[in-house]
């Protein structure tokens, strides 16, 4: 399929034959979506393949006064990363950053169980997991969640994309055992350039989309 992608949907289902013919398909392989874009094509993936659906949420933290400057970013399961040179440079002292995370972490938290509920999620320790966005164009978000996954002990951690700028790739490929994009298009503009429906994933899709994954153990179509 060629660019724009219709949308999240045609995206996802884009990479399918790709996530194959990589070898990735495993029995006890984990899909993960960075929410909340990356949900919707990543449960096109895990449908296909008859694995389970996650979701993995990442926050970032903002300077104080400047909040979309990120310092660093948490990701779920408590795992955090640090610009520690960006948070001298502007005198952000232990205090303030504690602050900071307190509110990240209560945002993720409830985020958590709003797209959740009940519904107890799986656990990525001893298993592949594919970790699915719908594009990148600085993999900053990205890179966290695989280093949370690789923190979690994941087995193998695997990187999806429909598309990516060529900077972001490079980046992510330090963080993964391997990474799939379908195009990387120079000059890259914004994911929004590449899909002609590109509307915000409202919280209610990710919910959808979670509750309609099938259940462990996963089986491969």
């Amino acid at each position: 399929m060629g660019l724009p992608y219709e949308n999240r949907d045609a995206a996802g289902r884009a990479l399918i034959r790709a996530v194959r013919e990589r070898g990735w398909v495993r029995p006890d392989l984990l899909v993960y979506g960075l929410a909340r874009g990356g949900v919707p094509v990543a449960a096109e993936i895990a449908r296909a393949l008859n694995v389970p659906l996650e979701v993995m949420l990442v926050r970032k933290l903002g300077a104080p006064g400047q909040e979309e400057l990120a310092m660093g970013a948490i990701a779920s399961g408590g795992f955090e990363v640090l610009n520690t040179e960006l948070m001298g440079l502007l005198g952000v002292d232990e205090a303030a950053l504690a602050s900071l995370r307190r509110a990240q972490q209560r945002e993720l938290a409830r985020r958590e169980r709003l797209y959740r509920g009940s519904r107890v999620p799986a656990q990525p320790a001893g298993r592949p997991v594919l970790l699915v966005d719908d594009g990148a164009a600085t993999g900053a978000s990205m890179a966290v969640a695989a280093r949370a996954l690789r923190g979690a002990r994941a087995a193998r951690v695997w990187l999806a994309l429909p598309v990516a700028a060529q900077e972001a790739l490079r980046r992510l490929e330090a963080e993964a055992d391997g990474v799939l994009c379908l195009a990387s298009p120079e000059p890259f503009l914004a994911v929004g350039a590449w899909y002609q429906d590109f509307r915000q994933t409202s919280d209610e899709q990710v919910r959808a989309c979670l509750a309609a994954s099938p259940g462990e153990p996963g089986g491969v179509s």
